[in-house]
């Protein structure tokens, strides 16, 4: 469904806001570094379940029942990688690291958490000065 000529001109004001209060933080977004972190994990996924597909079934060819424990575990695993990949993607702006948990990455997150509050806030009052008219 396609945006109204309102909604389109009203997101292309809030764009506009977004680029003049943090440029940096635009660019990221606009980026598509999140999205080729994802697809990349996805991939490999797919990749390694296939795998664990193909070495199921040469145990089960070859008689060897550790092969095919094997195959299930790849399997298992390359499925686990695939939903937590979804979950542990990089947010916009960061790089991903390793480092979790850590005093500077919860410092972030709430940084990030009160940016989003606010432009949420001046979005509802957008919202209410453009519904009082």
């Amino acid at each position: 469904m396609p945006l109204s000529e309102h909604e389109q001109r009203m997101l292309e004001q809030m764009e506009r806001a977004l680029y003049a209060e943090d440029p940096k933080f635009a660019s990221a977004l606009e980026g598509s570094g999140l999205r080729t972190y994802t697809r990349r994990r996805v991939y490999q996924a797919v990749a390694g379940f296939l795998v664990g597909i193909a070495l199921l079934m040469a145990g089960m060819v070859a008689q060897q029942i550790w092969v095919s424990v094997v195959g299930f575990l790849v399997m298992l695993g390359c499925a686990v990688l695939a939903v937590t990949g979804w979950r542990k993607a990089p947010k916009p702006g960061e790089q991903p690291t390793g480092a979790t948990g850590s005093a500077g990455t919860r410092r972030q997150a709430r940084q990030r958490r009160s940016m989003m509050d606010r432009i949420e806030q001046r979005w509802q009052r957008r919202r209410d000065e453009q519904g009082g008219h």
